[in-house]
């Protein structure tokens, strides 16, 4: 199908306006109309502009814009396909609860590749948001979080070793080892920021260096307001929707946004 749409002057039969713009047109009438579906990949660059008539140039802007929105995805290495706009991934913010959690109870199959597994010395950074005294440890939790076998996120979380000693004990859940311990989480901070994708980030995730990224802070605290998580997390950004549930609450109290929902 993608061969019948991309085929010779058919560039030319789209709407008056730049050629990049009537590319994107195509492209966006071919997902429309079903002659493209999500996941079919696209011609490589080279062959769209041959067969197009239009230079490599106008291409990778099309793309680009393309995949900014949202409407294609790139993986380094492999090419550019059509993202699985239906099947993004929505993540409430109004929950505290884990990420294998809330993918089971949408009916995904959430996975995990560990990248590192540790106990170390904290930073000065860590030490002080942990609250962790002169001499304390840190175990180090870092993987690729996977969703129907596709990445989606590269975790980083910290917590005190005297919570975790043991980093082997945590499996799919760092909550469900901290509830194990007595220590579950009852309420975080978290917040987040628009970002691109460096080289290393990206080829994990399997996108273009550059992509478009959600970068997530979250602080963790127990019933006492002693800190037991401290996580940073980058989310793809063509794979995610964050959304957050606001109410109107008293002139006294304010809106109150909701909280935090995934766990490192």
């Amino acid at each position: 199908m993608t061969a019948s749409l991309f085929k010779a002057g058919s560039l030319s039969e789209a709407d008056d306006g730049p050629l990049y713009l009537r590319l994107q047109s195509m492209i966006r009438s071919g997902i429309a109309d079903g002659r493209l579906r999500p996941n079919d990949a696209l011609p490589a660059e080279r062959d769209l502009a041959t067969n197009l008539g239009v230079s490599r140039v106008t291409v990778r802007k099309a793309l680009r814009g393309l995949v900014d929105e949202g409407v294609l995805r790139q993986r380094h290495g492999s090419g550019t396909f059509v993202s699985r706009s239906a099947d993004r991934i929505e993540q409430p913010l109004s929950r505290l609860t884990s990420f294998t959690e809330d993918m089971r109870s949408s009916g995904r199959v959430p996975g995990t590749r560990w990248l590192d597994r540790s106990t170390d010395r904290p930073s000065a950074e860590e030490a002080t948001i942990l609250g962790l005294p002169t001499g304390a440890r840190v175990t180090r939790l870092s993987r690729l979080r996977l969703v129907d076998g596709d990445p989606v996120a590269i975790e980083a979380a910290v917590v005190p070793a005297s919570a975790i000693p043991d980093p082997l004990r945590v499996d799919a859940s760092l909550y469900d080892a901290l509830a194990a311990a007595g220590m579950h989480p009852v309420r975080a901070v978290q917040r987040l920021a628009a970002i691109s994708l460096g080289a290393a980030e990206a080829a994990l995730l399997g996108v273009m260096p550059g992509a478009a990224a959600v970068a997530i802070e979250r602080i963790a605290y127990l019933p006492d307001g002693s800190v037991i998580e401290f996580t940073r997390s980058h989310y793809r950004g063509d794979a995610c929707d964050f959304v957050a549930e606001l109410s109107l609450a008293s002139q006294a109290d304010g809106f109150e946004a909701a909280g935090p929902t995934m766990e490192g």
